[in-house]
């Protein structure tokens, strides 16, 4: 498979950069094509244009300034994304990537008479998740309701194609992890995406 690992985390020495490294080696080690996008050291842009959301609702969407991404993510067969939550959502530049990259005519078609969106990533087979959050379990889905989660999973899944296979994998109470958790969890990942 084609599959797009896109990382988000400012650090290099990160726990959430070390699973990207994993995810990356294992997946290539299985004989997967991969396209590893580290948004930082790619100094991406998240800001949307003017001129972006001026064209965004009427599939005559100006991606010029992420053409390169869309390109990318309309070839792949699977994408994972590597990120920490941070106040339960992903980080502002992930963020700024699904808002500029997802959008009108790459992730999408936007039906003016009805008012709906026609998904369009029907390429997507594979979407995974490999995260991490600093508050426990109880607090992510109790307390805050899970919403990053539901973004995910409710909000860009279902613009992949319909037999989509999935994996959502979260390391919680990062705020008192410790040496052998973090391993525990990158073992882990290692096994579940060695797998694919």
């Amino acid at each position: 498979m084609r599959i797009q690992v896109v990382h988000c985390h400012p650090l290099t020495d990160s726990f959430d950069h070390a699973l990207f490294r994993a995810i990356v080696e294992t997946l290539e080690a299985s004989g997967h094509r991969v396209v590893a996008t580290d948004l930082y050291r790619e100094n991406f842009h998240p800001a949307m244009t003017e001129v972006e959301r001026r064209s965004y609702m009427d599939n005559d969407y100006d991606l010029r300034g992420v053409a390169d991404y869309a390109a990318i993510l309309k070839q792949m067969d699977g994408v994972i994304l590597c990120f920490p939550h941070w106040w339960f959502s992903m980080p502002a530049m992930l963020k700024g990537w699904v808002d500029r990259v997802w959008g009108p005519g790459v992730a999408f078609t936007y039906d003016g008479k009805d008012r709906h969106l026609k998904p369009a990533l029907q390429n997507i087979k594979l979407f995974g998740v490999v995260t991490s959050y600093g508050s426990p379990w109880w607090v992510v889905h109790f307390f805050a309701g899970n919403a990053g989660h539901k973004v995910l999973m409710r909000g860009m899944k279902p613009l992949c194609a319909k037999d989509v296979r999935s994996f959502y994998m979260a390391h919680y109470d990062m705020d008192h992890s410790t040496p052998q958790s973090r391993q525990a969890f990158l073992q882990k990942v290692r096994r579940t995406v060695g797998r694919l």
